[in-house]
Order: structure tokens, then C-alpha cells, then sequence
């Protein structure tokens, strides 16, 4: 009978370690309202808290888009509150609940993503349930996350699935398996962008990338290299690359690693850039961005509180 009290005081005390509270919050800006998840563990008192930055595109703060879900970024949120480590993850402005009436494509800049990300970090070290704040930036919000990290109030960064090229040369390596009129096109019209000028006029076949509206964008994102700005920070960084990835390769990894020495590498075998388990298969490696059942591949977790707990 000892035996079984016994077991299942252990057991209660496993879900109390393991319980967590989720609040939703707002930060006011001067030109939007940006709406986040606080996840924190249970009774936290003076945790670590990871400030996690979505991708490209309309990627919302659960790491899902309108025509795809994966739940990778709140899968990550619970993992990390798993293991007492708290989170703030957000819907970036103009995208799912920050949605911005009356918005204007051609309104937005690189530089509002980034100064969104240092309000979060102010407005974490502003709230004293907090001790030490971890950035960690996935896909394009690796590159946001370092520019917001270079700020004292940072202790840790990570990137997950980071670029290690400017968005210019990503953009014309991944144009360079089209037909060659297209590419070459193409080619003039970011080397346009690249010197801060617009494009006067914008044949339609090429609309959808060089439209008028997001070109303003492309100029601001432009400027910056991911190699550049991480080479800036003073703080422990934990680089994380899968070898299934599809669009982000080991080698932006290495060119992240190469330009900082105060960096860790570490390449997850199988993960892909949803932060899943994959084949190289393009066909079954997407079809792991639609499927928010599938679980975070084994060891992304561990190694991601190992080295905030270090």
C-alpha cells in the first residue's frame, strides 16, 4: 500500500512540474497591435523565457500559413514549457489575429519585423517572472531574431533553419531552375532592387514576385546578410540545420557557424525545414507541412533546452 501512495504522489508531482498556463498578449506599437501566446510553466517564478520568431510569408505565431498547418512553433512553445522553460510566441504584424485594417503592402519593411522583435524583447525583461531571455528565430525570423538579439537585454540566440546568404542570393539561386528568359529577367530586376531603386515597370509574367507593392520589401531585405549581423553578437548561439531541409541547406548553417566563433553547430539527421521527421522526397517532405500530428523530430527539443540550461 506504501508502495502504491507512493507512486502516485510521484505521479501528481509529474503533473504538477508538467502543468502549464497560457495567456494571450498584446503589444501596442505606434502603427499596429501585435498579438502573442505567453506560455508559461506552472507557478514559474524568475524562468527563462524564449522569444520565438516565425518565417517568411503569412506564417503565424503556431508556425501554420492559411494553406498549411504543422503546429510546428507551438509544438516547440510546449516542448520547451515541458522541460520549465517559458515562451512568447506571436502572429507578426499584418498576418492572422495582427491583422492591420486598411493595410497596405507597400507600407511594409524589413525594419518593422525587426523593431516588432525588440519591443517583445522590452517587453519581456519588462516583466519580472523572468530572469534570462532566449531568442530563437526560424527560417527568415533567424535572421530577424539576430538583428534583435544585438541588444543587452539578450542572453542566448538560436537559429533554426537560419539562411546564411542574403536574401538576394537565395532568391537567385532558388529562380535558377527556371526556363533562362525568366531567370535572366529576373536577375536584372534584383540587382534593381539590391541598389535601393524600384522597377518602372514590371512585365506581368513576373507580377507575382517583382509586383510594385512588395518591392519596397525586397529593398529593405535586401540590406541585410545574415553572416554580417550574427558575426555582431557577444552572446552563447546555438545554430540548428536538418539534413532534409528543402530549402534551407547545411551549408547556410556552416556559413552561420564560420562567421562567429561564439557559436554551436549542431545538423539533426531527417529534420526537415517544419522541424519534422522527412525523406528528402519532395513529395513526402511537404506533405509534412500539412500534417500538425506529426511531431517535432527526436533530439530538436533536447537539444534546444540543453543548451539554454548550459
Amino acid at each position: 500500500m506504501k508502495a502504491k501512495i507512493f507512486v502516485a504522489a510521484l505521479c501528481l508531482i509529474s503533473v504538477t512540474l508538467f502543468a502549464q498556463t497560457e495567456k494571450e498578449v498584446v503589444l501596442e506599437t505606434k502603427t499596429a497591435k501585435i498579438y502573442g501566446t505567453l506560455l508559461i510553466p506552472y507557478e514559474a517564478k524568475n524562468f527563462q523565457v524564449a522569444l520565438l520568431i516565425a518565417g517568411s510569408g503569412p506564417t503565424d505565431r503556431n508556425g501554420n500559413n492559411p494553406i498549411m498547418q504543422n503546429n510546428s512553433l507551438k509544438m516547440l512553445a510546449n516542448g520547451l514549457a515541458d522541460n520549465g522553460i517559458a515562451s512568447l510566441r506571436y502572429d507578426k504584424r499584418a498576418i492572422a489575429q495582427s491583422k492591420i485594417d486598411n493595410f497596405n503592402e507597400s507600407d511594409l519593411r524589413f525594419e518593422n519585423y525587426i523593431d516588432d522583435a525588440k519591443d517583445w524583447i522590452e517587453f519581456l525583461k519588462n516583466d519580472s517572472t523572468f530572469n534570462k531571455i532566449i531568442v530563437i528565430g526560424h527560417s527568415e525570423g533567424s535572421l530577424l531574431g539576430m538583428i534583435a538579439s544585438q541588444n543587452k537585454n539578450v542572453d542566448k540566440f538560436i537559429s533554426l533553419a537560419g539562411a546564411g546568404e542574403s536574401a538576394k542570393k537565395i532568391l537567385e539561386k532558388q529562380l535558377s531552375n527556371q526556363p533562362k528568359e525568366f531567370y535572366e529577367t529576373s536577375l536584372k530586376y534584383l540587382d534593381i532592387l539590391e541598389k535601393g531603386e524600384m522597377i518602372d515597370s514590371v512585365d506581368q509574367n513576373y507580377y507575382s514576385l517583382f509586383r510594385p507593392s512588395i518591392q519596397p520589401y525586397l529593398i529593405s531585405w535586401f540590406k541585410y546578410n545574415p553572416q554580417e549581423e550574427i558575426a555582431k553578437l557577444k552572446i552563447p548561439i546555438l545554430i540548428l540545420q536538418g539534413t532534409t531541409d528543402l530549402q534551407v541547406k547545411e551549408e547556410d548553417a556552416n556559413f552561420l557557424h564560420n562567421a562567429n566563433p561564439n557559436s554551436q553547430l549542431k545538423i539533426i539527421d531527417g529534420m526537415n525545414h517544419v522541424l519534422k521527421e522527412s525523406e528528402l522526397d519532395i513529395q513526402k517532405n511537404m506533405q509534412t507541412y500539412s500534417n500538425p500530428e506529426l511531431p517535432l523530430k527526436d533530439g530538436l527539443i533536447d537539444s534546444i533546452v540543453e543548451f539554454i540550461k548550459k
